[in-house]
C-alpha cells in the first residue's frame, strides 16, 4: 500500500529548485502584471529609489547638514538600496500566498513558489539599483578590491536569505491572520531608521553605550550587517578615511548574520510546511 500524502504539502524549497521553470513563469507573471499599461515599465526601478534618495539627501545632507560622513551620497544610496530591496521582497512575500489564492485553491504546486517568486522579483529590481550605486561610487573615487566585491556579494545573498526566511514564515501566518500584512507595513515604514542608512553608527553607539547589550543587539541585526557590507563594498573604497571607519568586527558579525539568516529559512520553511495544508480551505 502506498504511503498517504497530505494534499497541499509539497517538498519545500527543494521542490521549488526542481521546478525552476514554474518559478520563472511566476516571476514573469508578476513583472507583467506590475508594469501592465505602464510607460516606464522596469524604469520605475530607477525612478523610485532616485526620488527616495533625493528626499533624504536634500533633507539630511543639505538641510540638516549631515556632513560628518564623507561621500555621504554614496553612503546614503548604498544603505537605501539594501533596505529598499529587503522591504519590497518581504512586503510582497508576506502577501504572496493570499494574493495567489485562486492558484492555491485550484492547482497543486509547491506553495513556497509564491514567496520565493516575490523575493526574485525584488532581485530583478535590485540589479539596476546596484548598477547606479556602482557608477556613483566610481565617480566618488571608489576603486574595486577583492574584499569589497566579496562584501557586496555577501550583502546580496544575506538580504535574499533574510527576505526568504521571513517571507516564508509571515506569508504562511498571513493566510490565517491578515493582520500580519499591516504589522509588516508598520515595521517596514521605520526600517530605514533601524540600520546605519541615514546616519553613522557612532551616533547610535553614543546613545546606547559602547558596551551595552542594546548596542550589541543593534550591531548584530542581520540587516544592519547587510548595510555595513554594502558600505564596505562601495563607500569605504572611495577614500582611505572611509575605509578606516568600517567596523573591525564586520567579518565576525557577517558570519553570525548568515547563521541567523539560515536559521530563519529553516524556521520559515518548517512553519510554512506545517500550515500549507490549510491554505486552500482558509483562502
Amino acid at each position: 500500500m502506498s504511503e498517504l500524502v497530505v494534499q497541499g504539502v509539497g517538498g519545500g524549497l527543494a521542490e521549488v529548485a526542481r521546478r525552476r521553470y514554474l518559478l520563472q513563469l511566476l516571476v514573469r507573471k508578476e513583472l507583467r502584471v506590475r508594469y501592465r499599461a505602464s510607460l516606464l515599465g522596469l524604469g520605475w526601478s530607477y525612478v523610485k529609489p532616485a526620488v527616495t534618495f533625493a528626499v533624504y539627501f536634500v533633507g539630511l545632507g543639505l538641510v540638516l547638514r549631515q556632513n560628518s560622513i564623507d561621500d555621504y551620497a554614496v553612503y546614503l544610496f548604498g544603505g537605501l538600496v539594501v533596505v529598499t530591496a529587503f522591504s519590497e521582497a518581504l512586503g510582497n512575500a508576506t502577501r504572496s500566498v493570499v494574493a495567489n489564492g485562486e492558484l492555491v485553491r485550484k492547482v497543486f504546486l509547491p506553495r513556497e513558489l509564491f514567496p520565493v517568486a516575490s523575493v526574485c522579483v525584488a532581485g530583478v529590481h535590485l540589479l539596476p539599483q546596484l548598477l547606479v550605486l556602482v557608477v556613483g561610487a566610481l565617480v566618488a573615487g571608489w576603486r574595486p578590491d577583492l574584499v569589497g566585491l566579496l562584501a557586496l556579494l555577501a550583502c546580496v545573498v544575506l538580504t535574499g536569505l533574510l527576505a526568504t526566511g521571513l517571507g516564508l514564515l509571515l506569508s504562511a501566518v498571513d493566510v490565517l491572520f491578515r493582520d500580519v500584512e499591516n504589522v509588516v507595513d508598520l515595521v517596514l515604514t521605520v526600517l530605514v531608521w533601524t540600520s546605519p542608512v541615514l546616519y553613522p553608527t557612532h551616533l547610535v553607539e553614543r546613545l546606547l553605550g559602547a558596551g551595552s547589550w542594546t548596542f550589541a543587539l543593534y550591531q548584530h541585526n542581520p540587516l544592519t550587517v547587510a548595510v555595513d557590507l554594502v558600505h564596505r563594498a562601495t563607500w569605504a573604497g572611495a577614500s582611505p578615511a572611509n575605509l578606516g571607519r568600517v567596523p573591525g568586527d564586520l567579518a565576525a558579525r557577517t558570519a553570525i548574520a548568515f547563521v541567523v539568516a539560515a536559521a530563519l529559512v529553516v524556521l520559515g520553511q518548517a512553519v510554512f510546511r506545517r500550515l500549507s495544508g490549510r491554505f486552500a480551505q482558509e483562502l
